[in-house]
């Protein structure tokens, strides 16, 4: 029966070597990487078998003589032969002795040095490495669907056997095996979900097996560690240092009810396990588990897309030919993973900047004194300087060669380019990664633009027409690549030169600036001085026309005024006179005070005093008025 289970020991050893040769070639045949993976499993599993296997032979050598000696002690009597020393006596024992204490907790160091070393390994590999399509992944497919049969077979008969026979050595090569098998299904999966479109699963279930590799480490470390502070019984063996108990859970799931009814057993103090209660629980666990899946699955049929919002409906990876965009509102789709759902904002007003970084942090943007904006004082985390034309060079040659200098300026930008994404199957099928497309195309059209356009037209007057014009070129590129996005605005919010030349820039356009306001003042001067020299000549001009025209009207009037008071003084000369004198008298009194007397039978004595004002309560006691000029 030893025999056998030697036998058994060195057949698991030898199905774990060549399953990881072959699985690692096929791995690398297929490009997976979860099968590398599960190869580097397989191989320690081997090294742990042969080294199971040994201690066998060593446990079944000691096993023999013990046997030998037995049938002595009973054909012989007592004598000097057994007199000597236990280590001369049984040194199978001694051997084994010795291997149990020297070389397994030597190899335990190695196997866990080497786990740890695969496992970082494995993991710097995996985020390194970049992801190749799989090749002919039938092959793959069945090469590890087989392995998963023979292992998981010879697995679940090792480890019968070795609870049958309560053999402790036979269990963890029992373990590898089936871990074995299930690191082959696995595999055998993510193949599956890479055929439906879904490669990323393979990389990582590669990952989660590298850091379970780094785990198994860390348990052997600590094992180790454990081992150093065990009590030693006489009698009694201790577990094995290169078990596993991770590998044990992980080979054989059903028995965490096992852990957990002797945990319940020990807590409460009765055979909880023996109860009706746990005994349904057990039956039935399955059953709740796969009912909630099924319910989680079901729950992931029912979708709803938010208002703003449209959403790509995959089926295995592609999109979906009846529906592949979804609006608005509620929608039922297959469950996951066969229907899967990538919700956009495409009613969002998406933005990306061109010539500068945003400071992410902010922290001075707070602060009142950090507000104004300079052309001396760098604006955001990175800018970048850009080449502009300009029409004037200034005349300035090179001192060594004589040549001009190129037309032409560097320039700070700042243009945020706001975009709307118009196509979403254009915008998330037709390129990789559209928005750093976008960005790229922006900056490449701002580059093209400003390489032919004046600097100071750019930066004053011919602000609204670059804008307009570059929204217009990053549109065009845009709809020739067919991104599925509609540029809504370009700005140009900040338009100075570099930082680090910006005040010797500052002074050179002040000095033009100032030069040209004495200009425009001085001919400011000589136009109103111009003016008004021109109306005062003509004003005194239109004067001495006026004094013209009104002399010689007034010697007409007098002229023909003489010729027709002859004719009247002639028919009447005494009315004449007395209405000449009477018109005379009117016109020249009309501004003096009079004073009428009625009676002519009085003889009365008048005191005239003549101030500005009568007596305060006369009657008359208003201002008198003054008389006109006379000319």
């Amino acid at each position: 029966m030893e025999a056998n289970t030697n036998k058994n020991g060195l057949l698991n050893a030898l199905i774990l070597l060549v399953s990881a040769a072959a699985a690692y070639a096929a791995a690398r045949y297929a490009h997976s990487l979860t099968g590398q993976v599960a190869a580097a499993f397989i191989g320690f599993g081997f090294v742990v078998a042969i080294v199971i296997w040994f201690q066998m032979r060593l446990e079944e050598r000691e096993r023999l003589e013990q046997m030998e000696f037995d049938e002595l002690t009973k054909s012989l009597s007592t004598g000097g032969l057994f007199n000597q020393a236990e280590s001369e006596v049984f040194p199978a024992r001694r051997s084994r002795e010795q291997f149990e204490r020297f070389f397994v907790p030597g190899i335990t160091v190695v196997l866990m040095l080497a786990q740890g070393f695969g496992a970082w390994m494995l993991w710097r590999w995996l985020t390194g490495t970049q992801r190749l399509p799989l090749h002919r992944p039938a092959v793959a497919l069945a090469i590890f669907g087989v392995f998963f049969l023979v292992l998981f077979l010879i697995g679940r008969f090792s480890s019968g056997l070795a609870r049958l026979r309560d053999d402790r050595l036979l269990r963890p090569g029992a373990n590898h095996l089936l871990l074995s098998a299930y690191a082959s299904a696995v595999v055998v999966l993510t193949i599956v979900a890479a055929w439906a479109n879904f490669p990323a699963v393979d990389h990582y279930t590669a990952l989660a097996g590298a850091a379970l590799l780094g785990l198994v480490a860390f348990e052997t470390l600590l094992g180790l560690i454990l081992e150093l502070y065990r009590p030693r019984v006489k009698g009694k063996r201790a577990r094995l240092l290169y078990e596993s108990r991770l590998i044990g859970l992980l080979s054989h799931p059903e028995g965490l009810f096992s852990t957990a009814a002797h945990v319940l057993d020990y807590q409460f103090g009765f055979k909880v396990s023996e109860t009706q209660f746990y005994r349904d629980f057990r039956r039935w666990f399955p059953w709740v588990v796969g009912g909630q899946l099924s319910i989680l699955l079901l729950s992931s049929c029912l979708v709803f897309i938010e208002a703003g919002e449209e959403a790509l409906l995959e089926r295995f990876g592609k999109p979906a030919k009846n529906r592949p965009v979804l609006r608005a509102g509620f929608h039922v789709k297959w469950f996951w993973p066969i229907d899967r759902v990538h919700r956009f904002r495409t009613e969002q007003i998406q933005t990306f900047n061109v010539g500068f970084v945003h400071d992410e942090g902010g922290e001075h943007r707070d602060r009142p004194e950090e507000q104004t904006v300079l052309w001396t004082v760098s604006h955001y985390k990175e800018e970048f300087n850009l080449l502009v034309a300009s029409r004037d060079s200034g005349g300035a040659t090179n001192n060594v060669d004589g040549k001009k200098i190129p037309p032409v300026n560097l320039l700070s930008v700042s243009i945020p380019v706001q975009f709307q994404i118009s196509n979403l199957v254009a915008w998330t099928y037709n390129h990789v990664n559209p928005a750093k497309l976008l960005e790229e195309i922006g900056t490449r059209e701002v580059v093209r633009y400003l390489v032919g356009v004046d600097l100071f037209e750019f930066m004053s007057s011919g602000r609204f027409k670059a804008a307009e014009e570059l929204r217009r070129r990053i549109q065009q590129q845009a709809a020739d690549l067919n991104l599925g996005v509609q540029i809504i605005f370009v700005g140009l919010q900040d338009v100075h030169p570099p930082v680090s030349v910006a005040a010797s820039y500052e002074s050179v356009i002040g000095a033009k600036q100032k030069a040209e306001a004495e200009k425009l003042n001085a001919q400011a001067d000589a136009v109103g001085t111009n003016a008004w020299s021109q109306a005062e000549a003509t004003r005194r001009r239109r004067d001495a026309e006026a004094s013209r025209e009104r002399t010689r009207a007034l010697a007409a009037a007098g002229a023909a005024q003489f010729t027709n008071q002859i004719p009247a003084f002639a028919a009447a000369p005494s009315v004449y006179s007395n209405l000449v004198y009477f018109q005379t008298l009117n016109r020249h009194s009309a501004g003096v005070r009079k004073f009428i007397k009625t009676g002519t039978n009085t003889q009365d004595v008048y005191l005239l005093n003549f101030p500005e004002r009568l007596s305060a309560g006369d009657i008359l006691n208003l201002p008198v008025p003054t008389a006109p000029a006379r000319r």
